[in-house]
């Protein structure tokens, strides 16, 4: 089941957290793995868990904010593995504040990560997906597009645009045999939410909001991504696949 022998995936935002364990998750499954973050972070511990899945690796800098970056590693893949099979578009940015301090700056940071990132990727990886009559493209969304996370207006308007961008791409790309979906996750435990989920009062809010009673480990966001990456996921496009416990049916 969600075998990806044969496949070649890049994933953005991939040093760390949800972005390693789809790497992770992809190398378990077979495919061929490219990670990718910014110039400058590093992508070691990602190459050496996707290598110990058995998995050839290449890792790549990219800054999904730079058009040209982008083409150019879409390019290099290309060239050395003749195809891409799956983009994870995982790359994303959170700063949360109270309304009233959002800078132009500000907003326009989250749009040029979240979406215009998400999409120009998307954009590059097409023409070659459409070639070969078979793309997935996958979006990391989250629960805060669906509903309201208190100081978070900039990241919940992306991550709720990103969901009406996958659609609309997955509409306009069903015919070239590409599906277009995201995945929508709750608080997961990565370093980045570890230190806020140790404060007693806080990780008590959080799990009070999960009726399953514990936040998301990064590997079930990763086999979401593998299944949807799968030939079993081929009617699957314009869906966002909640992983949440249960926060978003109250």
């Amino acid at each position: 089941m969600f075998e990806l022998t044969g496949r070649v995936a890049i994933v953005t935002g991939a040093a760390a957290g949800l972005g390693q364990a789809i790497c992770v998750a992809f190398a378990k499954q077979g495919a061929t793995v490219v990670p990718t973050d910014r110039p400058g972070v590093d992508l070691e511990k990602t190459k050496a868990l996707c290598m110990e899945a058995g998995a050839e690796c290449y890792p790549l800098a990219m800054d999904v904010t730079d058009q040209d970056a982008i083409l150019a590693t879409v390019n290099e893949v290309k060239a050395k593995f003749g195809r891409i099979d799956i983009l994870a578009n995982n790359a994303g940015m959170n700063k949360p504040m109270p309304a009233e301090n959002v800078t132009p700056e500000i907003w326009d940071a989250h749009f040029s990560v979240n979406i215009k990132g998400g999409f120009f990727a998307a954009q590059a990886v097409m023409p070659i997906m459409k070639e070969q009559g078979f793309g997935r493209i996958i979006f990391t969304g989250s629960q805060a597009g669906i509903v309201a996370r208190e100081n978070q207006q900039p990241y919940c308007a992306t991550k709720g645009g990103i969901q009406s961008l996958a659609r609309a791409l997955a509409f306009d790309w069903a015919k070239f045999g590409i599906t277009v979906n995201v995945v929508a996750p709750t608080f997961a435990l990565t370093e980045i939410t570890r230190s806020r989920l140790e404060d007693p009062e806080y990780s008590k809010m959080v799990l009070g909001m999960i009726p399953v009673g514990r936040v998301v480990d990064p590997s079930e966001i990763g086999s979401a991504f593998a299944y949807l990456a799968s030939n079993e996921a081929s009617m699957v496009t314009g869906h966002t696949l909640v992983i949440d416990g249960g926060w978003t049916i109250w």
